[in-house]
């Protein structure tokens, strides 16, 4: 067993496995995570609720990004939504 640890005075072949013994370790944590992990999944970092679907906050969103609305409506309208869904509309 000491010359598979001393491999001519060196540290030897066995050196080799601790970078591939994490290279598996980050492979598997990431392959681990992108398949645990909804798609569209914001995670802990993301501030505020995400207006989905046909929501009046993804309407309002979608009207003022295709021009329908300018920006003096949208922030009248999202505080009128503000007063409506409990402050955290503008979030």
């Amino acid at each position: 067993m000491q010359t598979l640890a001393n491999w001519d005075g060196g540290p030897g072949p066995w050196i080799l496995f601790l970078p591939l013994i994490w290279a598996v370790v980050v492979i598997g944590v990431v392959t681990l995570l992108r398949r645990t992990v909804r798609t569209g999944h914001r995670g802990p970092w993301a501030v505020g609720p995400r207006p989905a679907g046909d929501s009046p906050l993804a309407v309002l969103g979608r009207r003022f990004a295709s021009g329908e609305i300018d920006e003096d409506e949208y922030w009248r309208r999202l505080s009128v939504l503000d007063e409506q869904f409990g402050g955290d509309a503008g979030r």
